[in-house]
């Protein structure tokens, strides 16, 4: 992904096709709420520019004090929650065997933030993540901004070949190097977040073995790390039936798995928002589509939403809870993820 003039669209891969300079493929830029009962935020720019590499801002300014001014729940009513669906997800009785509880920090800018500007900052902070910036004026919601760096793909399509790299299953990096290492070798021979990984895995295979004539899936994640944290991942990739099937098609057919919602859908997405405030567009898609069917989509995560003062924004972090779940270390997790976009902010977390 790259610039669309018209959206304020940032990422930290390529541009939004194989050309540089501005295309005249048409293109469908923007995000998809993580309610999909709720309106999207899709338009079609006048321009897209496609940038040979990754975009880099052409200055990076400081920004402006940062501070914590509310968490939405407080921490010990998120493990207050946690604890309460981990009783209901042992039930055996009750259908659910997933769901991600989610919570979010409200933030106070001391002057107004410039949304590039801070893309510019998780840019350098974050150079591997995937970076946006999405208008979403066009969902009802004049003036305010979604933005972040994500690690994950949620679904891209170039020709007939599909590629997603999903991930589930998560454990807080550490600073001293042989206790980060051993944080990772727990993660990878975790029953429990094999199994969170599994339910994310199986919806995917269930959602594309339709629509791919192939369909390659490993048979053990692999480790991806961030900054902040260690993942559960698995590479995907595939051959579509038909290939008129686009980019966004996939995207709305895919989104939300149980990476960011749980499972089964339903049930899951009736739990999340009975408990929690409207996520909005956290745990979203953002991305683009052309007109050839091609496109790349990322789940927004590792972000926030920018208020259009420009002032105040809500950021949200989650995590997937199973019966195996420890209440302490889902809210330490979520904690960890905070930081990928608090840190590029120069802002202080409050810790557990």
């Amino acid at each position: 992904m790259g610039v669309a003039e018209t959206c304020e669209g940032t990422t930290g891969g390529g541009g939004f096709g194989p050309r540089s300079g501005e295309s005249p493929v048409r293109v469908i830029v923007g995000a998809l709420p993580f309610d999909p009962r709720e309106p999207a935020a899709l338009w079609q720019p006048e321009t897209a520019v496609h940038t040979a590499g990754p975009w880099r801002p052409a200055a990076l300014p400081e920004l402006p004090d940062v501070r914590v001014i509310r968490e939405i729940p407080s921490a010990a009513e998120h493990i207050a929650r946690v604890t309460k669906l981990v009783d209901q997800l042992g039930d055996p009785a009750n259908e659910l065997r997933k769901v991600v509880a989610a919570r979010s920090m409200v933030l106070e800018a001391e002057a107004p933030l410039d949304p590039e500007v801070l893309a510019g900052h998780l840019l350098t902070r974050h150079p591997a993540a995937s970076v946006y910036v999405v208008d979403l004026s066009v969902a009802g919601r004049p003036g305010e901004i979604l933005l972040g760096a994500t690690p994950e793909v949620l679904v891209a399509r170039h020709g007939d070949r599909v590629s997603l790299h999903p991930l589930a299953g998560t454990l807080p990096r550490r600073a001293d190097p042989d206790a980060d290492a051993a944080q990772a070798r727990e993660l990878l021979s975790s029953t429990k977040n094999h199994d969170e990984h599994a339910f994310v895995i199986e919806w995917i295979r269930q959602q594309l073995e339709p629509v791919c004539t192939e369909l390659h899936i490993p048979d053990a994640p692999e480790l991806l790390s961030t900054e902040q944290v260690w993942h559960l991942a698995t590479p995907i990739n595939g051959v579509l039936r038909d290939p008129s099937t686009t980019a966004l098609d996939l995207a709305l057919l895919l989104h939300p798995t149980p990476a960011v919602n749980g499972t089964p859908f339903g049930a899951a997405l009736d739990a999340i928002i009975a408990d929690e405030p409207q996520r909005g567009f956290y745990g979203g898609a953002v991305g683009w589509c052309a007109d050839d069917g091609d496109g790349e989509w990322v789940v927004a995560i590792r972000g926030a939403e920018l208020a259009a003062d420009r002032r105040t924004l809500r950021a949200s972090a989650g995590g997937g809870i199973v019966a195996a779940s420890d209440p302490r270390a889902e809210l330490a997790e979520t904690t960890a993820k905070f930081r990928t976009l608090l840190g590029a902010l120069d802002c202080h977390v409050p810790e557990d």
